[in-house]
């Protein structure tokens, strides 16, 4: 009786480690359900945000063609769309925002989560081994291009889910595409096949890229 007792407090002991390390699920103010996972000192959501509304409830306008995208960049209002403007591509990669959406007050992450900035982005990368490794690391291990897959050892799961430019075109979305994120202060990140990783430091001229682009958006919890 006292081995099968010791065995069950084993196995709730490693159930408990298994499940911390691999994270949990938080939820956004329209329900969408995501998965988050630890990588060193620091929790992440590893899905791209697929909301369309700010936390505090207010509808977040979907940019449904080009001209509607270029508008809204130029009147610097923030807005979202799908890849190629299709719904089929939300499931998957989630949705693009425009920096109005992302810098806006009302919050565009889940409550008590944050858009990842400068500092959090480079901790990642930095704890991933550097920016000439971190990528196969942040990498899914399907759905890019066969020879460009990654490990995602560390639970990351990016994948190539393109990007939109201010003129309302998209950057392809296949397996040889590349994966892009917004960083708080206007940088961003991006994971290629053809090249392993960048990030672009925000604030100065010479990272500077345009608020009326649309990223993917990643999610920490400080």
């Amino acid at each position: 009786m006292e081995i099968k007792d010791s065995l069950k407090v084993w196995l709730f002991i490693v159930s408990f480690i298994i499940l911390t390390s691999c994270g949990s699920f938080v939820n956004d103010i329209e329900g969408n359900r995501y998965r988050t996972v630890r990588i060193g000192d620091q929790e992440w959501i590893a899905e791209n945000l697929n909301v369309s509304h700010f936390r505090n409830g207010d509808s977040i306008p979907e940019a449904r063609d080009s001209k509607e995208w270029q508008t809204a960049g130029r009147e610097g209002r923030p807005v979202w769309c799908y890849f190629d403007n299709d719904p089929a591509n939300g499931g998957k990669f989630g949705k693009l925002y425009n920096w109005y959406a992302v810098n806006d007050s009302r919050g565009l992450a889940p409550e008590k989560w944050y858009i990842a900035g400068n500092d959090g982005w480079t901790q990642l990368i930095d704890y991933l081994g550097g920016e000439k490794v971190a990528a196969e690391k942040m990498k899914s291990g399907t759905g890019w291009q066969k020879k460009c897959n990654g490990t995602n050892e560390s639970g990351f799961s990016s994948l190539p889910g393109g990007y939109r430019h201010y003129d309302g075109g998209f950057n392809r979305l296949d397996e040889n595409g590349g994966g892009y994120w917004w960083s708080s202060e206007q940088g961003f990140i991006y994971i290629t096949c053809s090249y392993p990783l960048y990030y672009s430091k925000g604030g100065g001229s010479r990272y500077f890229t345009s608020k009326a682009r649309g990223f993917s958006v990643r999610c920490i919890k400080y």
